[in-house]
């Protein structure tokens, strides 16, 4: 294993440092390798080495060539690997608009994506100058229910008909306040809305007390791959301070950040 990990803690789990071990192997494979070297090369029985291979396969980590039955890396690792570019690539450019939103508006201001059917935190700009020096409870890594948040509304918004009837039977549609959106007719009704609009609002939905609005981000294609939000304390973030100022300024800020990960206003959306 890659000493440039540092020091190896004593909590590991086998199964889990045996199957890094056989990954790490098979990306120094390129062209495959058989059960019985790969053992021998980790160091495990061939029953072992199998079973693990086994269960790295169903879920993609692993594939095997069917005519020599040499075990290689699986595509799966290239889904994860884009994904996590694509992660840095977005908060590197988006940062320095979302300073500038904060500086702006000066109120806290969020960027996230939908991960496992669930919104979350990749980076997060809260203004020094906030009025009374409230500061949201959110932060980088953390998660929250999508339907019922301004960045989750947007996530779900650009989501199939199918792809959110079963975004809603695995995650339902709890009450999180009185405000909230619990109905999936409701729900999609309101969507449709965002979809037209371009941005989403959280009126004390998610949280009572806090107010958010938000856009959505778009790649190259013009795919929905993150949103980015203003929030704050409903005694700030009025309704009126939405329609008049915030509004625009979310929907500007997305449209930048949009255009610096390659997507065209004048392109068709995808």
């Amino acid at each position: 294993m890659n000493s440039a990990r540092g020091s190896k803690p004593t909590n590991l789990v086998q199964a889990i440092e045996r199957a890094a071990l056989i990954l790490d192997t098979l990306s120094q494979k390129p062209q495959g390798v058989s059960l019985r070297e790969l053992s021998a090369e980790v160091a495990l029985p061939k029953g072992t080495a199998h079973r693990l291979l086994s269960s790295l396969a169903y879920f993609g980590y692993v594939r095997q060539d069917l005519t020599t039955r040499d075990y290689l890396l699986g595509f799966r690792l290239v889904e994860l690997g884009n994904r996590l570019l694509n992660q840095l690539d977005l908060r590197t450019e988006a940062k320095p608009l979302l300073l500038e939103l904060g500086r702006k508006v000066k109120e806290t201001v969020h960027l996230v994506i939908l991960d496992q059917n669930e919104v979350l935190y990749i980076d997060k700009v809260e203004s020094d100058e906030n009025p009374g020096g409230l500061r949201m409870a959110s932060r980088i890594g953390s998660r929250t229910q999508a339907h019922s948040c301004a960045v989750g509304k947007i996530l779900l918004a650009d989501l199939s008909e199918d792809q959110l009837d079963a975004y809603t039977k695995q995650q339902g549609l709890p009450k999180l306040t009185e405000r909230t959106l619990t109905e999936p007719t409701k729900l999609k009704d309101h969507l449709e809305a965002v979809r037209m609009q371009g941005y989403a609002v959280d009126d004390e939905e998610n949280e009572r007390g806090i107010r958010c609005v938000a856009a959505p981000i778009r790649n190259e294609s013009g795919r929905v791959i993150a949103a980015t939000s203003i929030s704050g304390p409903a005694i700030r973030i009025t309704r009126e301070r939405i329609r008049d100022t915030l509004q625009r300024e979310i929907m500007e800020t997305a449209a930048s950040i949009s255009e610096r990960l390659g997507f065209r206003e004048e392109q068709p959306l995808s």
